[in-house]
């Protein structure tokens, strides 16, 4: 069987992989200083975020990491619906903040950060999980597909708080309420 060919080389997936969190506070800092909300741009910026947010918690209600392979909820319609929704979450919220240099910063983030994590987990997933290979060939790997079959929806509360994803609300929740309040309370100078 022929090797597939990496997008990444393993040293270099291996050590930015390790960077999420620091990369996730990096954005929460420039988000703090470098947001200018309008109600314009947080009419449009936090209902695109908070569907990001829907998105990881529909995934999480689905996903027994390391345990079965996940194909139902978005799972049927992409592999990675938590880096979906992370990506849209981080761009609605630079909507909502009314920069394009936080949504710039993310998405150079997103690729030197998070895609080489993707690959990382594709490596691991189809080492650890049987029909891994068969799910990867069918649905695809970030942008999503509608599945030609769809499974019954076997949302799990319980996979959602083990998954702790509520912390993904309540970072959300936060961020939301500092925008709201830059809009209104307290401009910066800058």
């Amino acid at each position: 069987m022929q090797s597939r060919r990496h997008w990444f080389p393993k040293p270099y997936a291996d050590r930015v992989a390790r960077l999420r969190v620091t990369a996730g506070f990096v954005m929460v800092a420039a988000f703090a200083i470098f947001s200018h909300p309008t109600a314009q741009s947080l009419e449009i910026g936090l209902p695109a975020s908070l569907a990001g947010l829907a998105l990881r918690a529909w995934a999480a209600g689905h996903l027994a990491k390391n345990q079965r392979l996940a194909t139902s909820g978005p799972y049927a319609f992409t592999r990675n619906p938590l880096y979906l929704g992370t990506l849209l979450t981080a761009l609605g919220l630079a909507a909502a903040g009314d920069s394009a240099g936080l949504a710039a910063l993310f998405g150079v983030l997103f690729l030197a950060v998070y895609l080489p994590a993707i690959e990382l987990e594709e490596q691991h997933l189809t080492a650890i999980l049987p029909g891994y290979r068969a799910y990867a060939a069918r649905v695809p790997l970030l942008l999503p597909r509608w599945p030609e079959g769809l499974g019954p929806d076997d949302f799990s509360f319980p996979l959602y708080r083990k998954n702790r994803e509520y912390q993904a609300l309540l970072g959300w929740l936060i961020g939301a309420t500092w925008l709201v309040a830059r809009a209104f309370w307290l401009p910066l100078p800058w």
